[in-house]
């Protein structure tokens, strides 16, 4: 049974960090804002590192004060190891940056989720949990709303002059529009788990991200989380991690094996829950946008997470899109060409990342050799890094192709005119 339309301005369809900073951008420019999550918070979700740009969007929604007092562990830098064990010198976001944002943090995503949806609900987005979004309502060429289930046989239709698509690769646009595009280059598989009582390095790295090499260009993840927890993750190709068994605790076993600084610094700590496992392909939606009709997060577009910047894309691209809306209101016009910048802006900053992602995955390279015959373009690789990415990086890209083919860059991901 169908319920009474509910009208809106603006619709955001999934409950993440992009859906909710859009949201939130949203509702402080008075508009009048509904969001729909198919789940109840909190729920459990990974990816739980941040880079230090994240702190603007999060600054934009008074998100701040609110970040100090979940008790996060601060994240000062990012490290890399050698198979043998042999570690890097960290390195610390405050050498490259005189800001706070060089101190950012490692998110338990369900409490960091729940923490912005409630932020999101003080601004006055009205929330609406445990509905499933069915399908784009359209008429012609433009969409006008979102067909949720409540239930079994039960629909709910939300109709607005703005839809937020926020509800991920397999969402919205995704499925109805057929506007997923995978890049096929960049498909690894993960195998994780949580340790209770791992041990973690001193002082200030103590909440560093660290990044422990495996055969070939296979890697761990190392992420130290609240309450003692540990969030650590194998990466690699599916003929590496699946060629003796399926049995995931015994892959994840077997590889920590192969790491000298991964098995000491597990050795203290126990499994806690499951095992988890998933394929990240990386992949672009074919547009990011039609009249009446945005995307944010990962329904816009997914990228390898090797460099921590899944949360980064995901609430930048929520406060841009929503900028747009916010001007295309004042212009009466939320046409596709509305958000051509839009797309734009996205499209070159993931560019600028995915190149880097193909860098780190080439055979026979390392960042090593570039910044040692090119010392001043480390700069440009740490603004990459740490979410910098409103500049040139021309030089950068022409330094990476004295060492490896660069991918071509993908030309979808534009706005629909």
């Amino acid at each position: 049974m169908a319920s009474a339309t509910r009208e809106y301005d603006c619709l955001v369809v999934g409950g993440g960090p992009a859906g909710l900073t859009a949201a939130t951008v949203l509702a402080d420019a008075d508009l009048r804002v509904a969001l729909i999550e198919g789940q109840r918070f909190p729920r459990y979700k990974v990816g739980e590192s941040m880079i230090p740009y994240n702190y603007f969007p999060l600054a934009r929604i008074g998100m701040i004060e609110k970040m100090a007092a979940l008790d996060f562990p601060k994240k000062y830098s990012v490290q890399f190891v050698g198979r043998s064990g042999r570690q890097s010198q960290p390195f610390y976001f405050s050498e490259h940056l005189d800001h706070p944002c060089a101190q950012t943090w490692q998110v338990t995503r369900d409490v960091f989720d729940a923490s912005l949806m409630d932020n999101a609900r003080e601004h006055g987005v009205e929330v609406f949990e445990g509905l499933r979004a069915e399908r784009l309502i359209e008429e012609g060429d433009r969409t006008v709303g979102v067909e949720c289930s409540d239930g079994p046989g039960g629909s709910q239709p939300f109709v607005a002059r703005m839809t937020v698509d926020a509800s991920g690769g397999a969402g919205l646009a995704m499925r109805n529009l057929k506007w997923r595009i995978d890049d096929k280059g960049l498909k690894k598989w993960a195998i994780w788990a949580y340790y209770r009582g791992a041990k973690r390095d001193p002082g200030r790295d103590e909440g560093a991200t660290t990044i422990t090499y495996l055969e070939g260009k296979n890697w761990f993840w190392y992420i130290p989380l609240r309450d003692d927890l540990v969030s650590v993750g194998a990466v690699g190709d599916r003929d590496y991690l699946y060629r003796d068994t399926g049995d995931l605790a015994t892959i994840f076993k077997r590889e920590v094996g192969k790491n000298v600084w991964i098995r000491e610094h597990l050795a203290p700590g126990r499994v806690e829950g499951d095992y988890y496992a998933c394929v990240h392909t990386s992949y672009r939606a074919r547009y990011c946008a039609k009249a009446g009709l945005v995307l944010v997060g990962d329904a816009l577009s997914f990228l390898d997470p090797v460099f921590s910047t899944g949360l980064y894309l995901a609430l930048v691209s929520g406060e841009l899109a929503a900028d747009a809306i916010i001007e295309g209101f004042a212009q009466d016009d939320l046409s596709g060409k509305r958000f051509r910048s839009y797309g734009e802006t996205m499209c070159t900053r993931i560019e600028i990342l995915r190149r880097l992602v193909y860098a780190f995955y080439a055979r026979d390279f390392s960042f090593k050799q570039i910044i040692t015959k090119h010392p001043h373009l480390k700069g440009a690789i740490t603004d990459c890094l740490i979410g910098h990415l409103d500049r040139d990086f021309s030089e950068l890209n022409r330094g990476l192709s004295e060492f490896l083919d660069l991918p071509d860059a993908i030309t979808h991901g534009r706005a629909k005119m």
